[in-house]
């Protein structure tokens, strides 16, 4: 019977049951049970167990990824995915946490240094301006190097993967604005924006992660104009806006 953490948190107002259903659904065909349980930290943790429970676990870490959890298992020099936790905690790093959680709780921090020389050219951005531009708010998916271990002293440091520079750039390349949205299920948002009256204004809701998703705007579109809207709809959620217009003044993509 694997048990496995994936790279994904509950939070919200959302039940274990209803995660526990939404993983049931992939195993369709599969001999396959799925045992949801949260950690300490609202990593979810799945148990599985069935005839076809290899196969079952296969898809669940193709769909949500599985989190390394112990120290042990974070490598320099290795590439991880992880949510940002505590964004207001530090004006000098943004914490990621990547569900390590053995032989305690680690998390992984990213320098300011780091962020303006990957994000805004090098320039001497305040970090809660860069936090604003880039939406790095708690429970936002992010991908990063991990730079320099030192797991004695309970600490990880890092910067963005080129994966992640790559997603922000063909953001601001594309010219679009984004509203990103951290913790609901995509239909809800999508059901959200045609409630709004804006269906005709979004091309599509892209996702981020289980929770997390962007409503990516239709050229011309004001993300900020459509927060008030959508949000009413959207209770207990967080929204953001990223726009190109404003990142291009501090940064040449």
């Amino acid at each position: 019977m694997p048990t496995v953490t994936l790279l994904e948190k509950l939070y919200g107002n959302f039940s274990i049951k209803t995660v526990e259903d939404r993983i049931q659904a992939l195993f369709e065909g599969l001999e396959a049970k799925a045992k949801v349980e949260v950690t300490a930290r609202s990593w979810i943790r799945v148990k599985i167990c069935g005839e076809d429970e290899v196969a079952a676990l296969s898809l669940v870490e193709k769909e949500f990824g599985l989190a390394p959890v112990d120290a042990t298992c974070v490598k320099e020099g290795t590439v991880y995915r992880g949510k940002i936790v505590s964004s207001k905690k530090s004006d000098m790093d943004v914490y990621v946490d990547l569900g390590v959680l053995l032989p305690s709780p680690i998390d992984t921090t990213i320098p300011l240094q780091h962020l303006q020389a990957q994000l805004v050219d090098g320039q001497k951005l305040p970090l809660k301006r860069i936090i604003k531009l880039f939406c790095l708010l708690d429970n936002l998916p992010l991908e990063i190097l991990i730079k320099h271990k030192a797991a004695m002293q309970n600490r990880f440091m890092a910067e963005l993967s080129e994966k992640q520079i790559s997603l922000f750039q063909r953001w601001i390349r594309s010219n679009l604005e984004r509203v990103v949205v951290l913790g609901t299920f995509s239909q809800d948002v999508e059901n959200a924006v045609r409630a709004s009256g804006h269906f005709r204004d979004v091309i599509e809701v892209e996702r981020l992660g289980m929770l997390e998703h962007a409503v990516i705007c239709k050229l011309g579109t004001d993300a900020a104009g459509l927060i008030p809207k959508i949000g009413r709809r959207l209770p207990n959620v967080v929204l953001g806006v990223f726009s190109p217009k404003e990142i291009s003044r501090y940064t040449i993509v």
